[in-house]
């Protein structure tokens, strides 16, 4: 079954978690989560489950999940894991209008995911496959990257291991795409609360933004107060650019 709510996206704008009164406006951010019949595309497999849960301000105000079908077989192992069989998808709407509805769905939207290089192949081989435009806006942070910075004490960063040791309630069944998705938000709330704490001093009263994230998941565990540091002076700057330009007119 899919679900989507377009009209939530009218939803009022709020602060990022942690950082009330900060300046910019609250962006929208996509979580997706893809289940499907092996690892990577590249070697010829397919989706067979999609969602994405749109977080603004810290509050869900849309999401989507739809099965879809390639006609690809599933294995055993992949239907015993997911509980997604072949009798299901031959029930599905085709994949190419489901990656058509999904992409219009989080048009103009940041994504996350967890481990997202594996969702992020499947994003790109499946939306080449249904002839969508390439969206700027779909740049991926991953959940895994900035867990194993800001989270280094758990005992793995797998997404399960996580829910569990950061007592995120169960969203459903584990390895589908919505409730993955679903704990995936949870996740992406405290990771982005936590920034915001720790790095309180360093943000200025900027928000935890997804460029923030995407910057954050690459630099190193010793240097990211600097790299918050950096990200700020940034958007100091450009914004007082900016002021002065209004000031000048």
């Amino acid at each position: 079954m899919t679900t989507f709510n377009i009209d939530a996206l009218s939803a009022t704008v709020a602060s990022a978690p942690g950082l009330a009164g900060a300046p910019e406006v609250a962006e929208t951010i996509a979580v997706i989560d893809f289940e499907t019949t092996g690892m990577t595309p590249t070697q010829g497999a397919r989706g067979t489950e999609i969602a994405a849960v749109l977080l603004r301000g810290g509050e869900v105000v849309g999401q989507y999940q739809s099965l879809m079908r390639s006609d690809v077989t599933v294995p055993p192992f992949i239907e015993r894991l997911t509980g997604i069989s072949n009798a299901m998808l031959r029930q599905a709407p085709p994949a190419e209008e489901v990656m058509r509805e999904v992409s219009e769905f989080t048009r103009g939207c940041a994504l996350v995911a967890h481990n997202a290089s594996f969702d992020r192949g499947f994003w790109l081989a499946e939306q080449a496959r249904a002839g969508c435009a390439p969206d700027p806006a779909h740049r991926f942070a991953c959940t895994v990257l900035l867990s194993r910075r800001l989270l280094p004490d758990a005992p793995n960063h797998r997404l399960g291991t996580l829910a569990s040791w950061l007592a995120i309630d169960k969203q459903g069944r584990a390895h589908r795409a919505l409730a993955d998705a679903l704990t995936t938000v949870h996740l992406l709330r405290h990771l982005q609360h936590t920034v915001a704490e720790r790095y309180a001093a360093e943000l200025c009263g900027h928000q935890v933004s997804h460029a923030l994230l995407a910057e954050l998941q690459i630099a190193g565990k010793t240097a990211l107060a600097r790299c918050v540091a950096r990200h700020a002076q940034r958007l100091s700057a450009k914004s007082a650019v900016v002021h002065q330009g209004c000031g000048q007119t």
